[in-house]
């Protein structure tokens, strides 16, 4: 652990950074930020997120926090996907009593993410015979402390250390924000910004991320760091490929897909491509209860979408209920899919392959020649995903060897991440005024690559955080 004073020594008003979680890391983000003023001291998170994926993420979820989650005044979210709020109700379970703030369209997703984690954490815990992180009281807890910030609106948090936010989109899922901290230090005004994560723009549904000038400090992500993506038409050409492939073979597509954001995506894709006639109509299942859930709050929030995106849907077209999709419900409706004719599409959960219906479909399907098996990001170390993407030829599922005769593709440009070149790009839209960058939310390899490229190519001064390590700014 390191704690180092970027500006002066002499300071007496101060902020400091510690990184909790998210560094060596793409899951797990949890980012504390105190603001040591005349006037007193505040404490407030960024993100609450569980560690999945990796070995560590059991140990890492169950463990004490590095901090007392009483002494935590107030939690930002940046976004709804569990690496960022999965640990929120262990932090009501363990005092924290603040007040939790996100846009109103992340919070109305949470309260469905969270609460298909609570049964996901509580048939683990029985499963294990251990005691559950926490229950459904501590979840309804969390919801009672949260409040909502629209975008793009002056917010006063701390009235008496004058602390303000405003929330920028970063066009990554729906309702997600940076947050853009503003402290008056020492007679001079600061600005600490907190990407969350970063949208792989332009995105089929919402708007761009927006630059981030005259900020002084900024905790960014770097899960393609070290990497580029195809572009958005290459993208679409290889969806449209892989289907009409599928067809010719008359096989099973299967898409590992992540509920909030990827499955709505492509379902943007597919409609545009059955009903435009591009290719022929196929039956496609959807077979994620939290997915289609979510449907009707995408439908809420059509002023988030993107231009091309809200004409669709002003002109008429429900982008999300093409007349070959199939919203599948029960667990009898997901088993019966198997004797269903082919060619077809099964989209389900979890992306990484970590568990959900996925797997069920995965057993039955990943021994067949005519399958196709398609990525459509990344793939964390440690997770099944990850194993069958860099080359397994048999894989366990629900104990059983399964043998991969499948093909597996993936199509990177479907990734809800920023890659190298635009996380640099988007890095120097802060100008002049920018200090220092932390890069964060990336295994070790691709976040030291992108603070290199930063320091070499735009003259930043990047670093990469350890875990535990604080950082104390002017």
């Amino acid at each position: 652990m390191f704690s180092q004073n970027t500006d002066s020594k002499e300071s007496k008003e101060f902020a400091k950074i510690t990184f909790c979680g998210g560094v060596s890391s793409v899951t797990g983000a949890n980012f504390l930020l105190e603001i040591n003023k005349n006037q007193g001291v505040k404490k407030l998170l960024v993100d609450c997120g569980m560690e999945q994926g990796s070995e560590k993420a059991h140990v890492y979820n169950s463990s004490p926090f590095i901090f007392d989650p009483a002494d935590i005044d107030i939690l930002l979210v940046t976004h709804a996907h569990m690496d960022h709020i999965g640990l929120i109700p262990k932090l009501v379970k363990h005092g924290f009593r603040g007040i939790i703030y996100s846009t109103p369209e992340t919070r109305d997703i949470c309260v469905y993410m969270l609460e298909d984690a609570l049964k996901l954490i509580t048939e683990e815990a029985k499963h294990k015979r251990i005691d559950p992180l926490y229950v459904a009281d501590d979840v309804r807890h969390a919801f009672e402390l949260w409040k909502t910030i629209p975008y793009h609106q002056d917010f006063t948090i701390f009235k008496d250390l004058g602390v303000d936010v405003f929330l920028k989109d970063p066009g990554h899922v729906l309702g997600s924000a940076m947050y853009e901290i503003r402290i008056d230090l020492n007679g001079k005004l600061r600005k600490f910004l907190f990407t969350g994560d970063l949208g792989n723009t332009p995105t089929p549904i919402l708007r761009d991320t927006e630059s981030i000038e005259g900020v002084d400090y900024v905790v960014m992500e770097s899960v393609y760091g070290d990497r580029n993506h195809e572009d958005k038409a290459t993208r679409l050409q290889k969806l449209q490929n892989t289907i009409e492939d599928i067809i010719g073979r008359k096989g099973v597509l299967l898409i590992p897909s992540f509920s909030l954001e990827k499955t709505q995506e492509i379902l943007y894709e597919m409609d545009k491509l059955f009903e435009d006639k591009v290719v022929q109509p196929i039956p496609v299942y959807l077979d994620s209860p939290l997915a289609s859930k979510l449907i009707p709050i995408y439908e809420k929030y059509i002023k988030d979408y993107n231009p091309e995106a809200k004409a669709r849907r002003d002109k008429g077209n429900n982008i999300f209920e093409f007349k070959n999709l199939r919203i599948v419900a029960s667990a009898e409706e997901s088993k019966s899919i198997l004797h269903t004719p082919n060619p077809k599409i099964i989209m389900a959960g979890s992306g990484m392959s970590t568990g959900g219906r996925i797997q069920h479909h995965e057993l039955n399907y990943l021994e067949a020649h005519n399958t196709i098996l398609l990525f459509l990001g990344f793939q964390a170390l440690g997770t099944l995903g990850r194993e069958i993407y860099d080359g397994a030829k048999s894989v366990k599922i629900y104990e059983n060897e399964v043998h991969i005769n499948a093909e597996i593709r993936k199509i990177d440009g479907y990734s809800g991440h920023k890659d190298s070149d635009h996380l640099q790009e988007f890095a120097a839209t802060a100008g002049e005024s920018l200090k220092k960058v932390f890069v964060t939310m990336g295994e070790t390899k691709s976040a030291l690559f992108l603070v290199q490229r930063l320091r070499d190519y735009y003259g930043i001064d990047a670093i990469h955080p350890e875990q535990g390590d604080s950082v104390v700014l002017d």
